[in-house]
């Protein structure tokens, strides 16, 4: 059976029913503690960092990380006040992810313009996994 749609087209699609943000906006939220980064970039994608503060939900497996009524759940999707700004390494699987989070009812949703691959390139703040995981346990002590 012939693909009759493009994945080109389902992100230029969902790009015209969500909210983009340029880098340089989120920069400016990056201490708002009402804005939430998350990167759904692969694990394997994660080696080089990540934007500083980001929460790593796998593409894989987001739909079920913000569903309440999934065995998978995480609570830090449950904050209705906070937007979630999602991110991956073009901003193509972003696109599609806010899109769908959009169809299952998420009206609190984003995503970067560009990417991780943006990011870097204007220079924003990133992160390695390693100073990540230490800031998260200094906060907790």
């Amino acid at each position: 059976m012939p693909i009759t749609k493009s994945s080109r087209d389902l992100v230029d699609e969902a790009m015209e029913e969500i909210r983009t943000y340029p880098v340089a906006d989120v920069v400016a939220r990056l201490d708002d503690p009402k804005t939430q980064l998350v990167d759904i970039r692969d694990v394997r994608e994660l080696v080089d960092g990540t934007v500083v503060g980001a929460f790593h939900a796998p593409r894989g497996m987001l739909e079920f990380w913000v569903d309440p009524a999934s065995p998978y759940y995480k609570p830090i999707f449950g904050d209705e006040s906070r937007e979630y700004i999602l991110f991956c390494g073009a901003g193509w699987r972003s696109a599609l992810t806010v899109k769908t989070l959009q169809e299952m009812g998420m009206t609190n949703v984003a995503h970067i313009e560009g990417g991780y691959a943006e990011w870097i390139k204007q220079g924003a703040p990133t992160e390695t996994l390693e100073a990540q995981k230490a800031r998260r346990a200094a906060a907790k002590a």
